[in-house]
């Protein structure tokens, strides 16, 4: 015999469960169906984590990663003609070995692009989300390779 209060029970129940900072959905591994939040959130400040990433965030993160090999470039071409590195940390990653600093400033933002992606939902105040940060932060990389092309192309005329 059936019983009806246990099958009601079930389907009425909250089986969902609170993610785990690292999971394998997060991290690929596997492929999961959730692309955006849930509607029915109670709690609007508790993260909201996804299995899948809008092309939009992927975008975003491909587009900052492209831009950061750029922006090693040129600092590397700007330092060629003269040009002065103001950070500190990366001038001593300069002066010790061109492919440390390379290959240690694309890792830095590759790690730093992989939590801020991991955690895109995430509201930070009021109707900001990290993924806004990271549209932020492609346009500040956009930026500073417009104003390092147009460094190089002082350095040229001079």
């Amino acid at each position: 015999m059936i019983n009806n209060d246990a099958i009601l029970e079930n389907r009425y129940s909250d089986r969902r469960t609170v993610m785990p900072f690292f999971c394998k959905y997060q991290l690929g591994i596997k492929l999961g169906r959730r692309v955006d939040d849930r509607r029915d959130s109670k709690k609007r400040s508790t993260p909201a984590y996804v299995d899948r990433y809008s092309w939009k965030v992927v975008l975003c993160v491909i587009g900052i990663m492209i831009l950061s090999a750029m922006d090693a470039f040129f600092t590397l071409n700007i330092l060629a003609k003269g040009g002065e590195e103001l950070n500190i940390f990366m001038a001593v990653l300069i002066e010790d070995n061109i492919a440390k600093f390379v290959g240690i400033k694309l890792a830095l933002t590759a790690f730093a692009l992989l939590l801020l992606t991991i955690h895109h939902n995430v509201r930070l105040i009021a109707r900001i989300r990290v993924r806004h940060l990271q549209y932020m932060i492609l346009t500040g990389y956009a930026t500073l390779i417009g104003y390092e092309l147009h460094l190089l192309e002082l350095a040229a005329m001079a």
